[in-house]
């Protein structure tokens, strides 16, 4: 299952070390809903090799203004600390699981 990750626990879970796929969405927002079981699915596939979460925008606004977030869904991929690449908008399964492959 996905993280639910926070404006609180994100420093804690990047110190981790691990790559992480970061899903900013809202509980309004249709394309989200479309990619927000793609997410889960990937979460526990790569169990264990990244951190996988999602962000609620509406309860975590900090974080989506740290990373400049103004289209949801954004989904941020981080390795070492960095943003190394970012899909903004509805995508499939393949196009998530291809960018998660390339920071693992």
């Amino acid at each position: 299952m996905a993280l639910a990750i926070t404006d609180s626990n994100f420093e804690e879970l990047m110190a981790e070390g691990k790559p992480m796929m970061v899903d900013f969405w809202a509980t309004w927002c249709g394309p989200c809903k479309k990619i927000g079981p793609y997410v889960e699915e990937l979460a526990q596939q790569y169990e264990g090799q990244a951190i996988i979460g999602k962000v609620d925008v509406d309860d975590n606004d900090q974080l989506a203004i740290r990373f400049g977030i103004r289209n949801i869904p954004t989904i941020l991929f981080f390795r070492n600390g960095e943003v190394v690449d970012k899909q903004v908008g509805a995508a499939p399964k393949a196009a998530l699981e291809a960018k998660l492959k390339s920071i693992l």
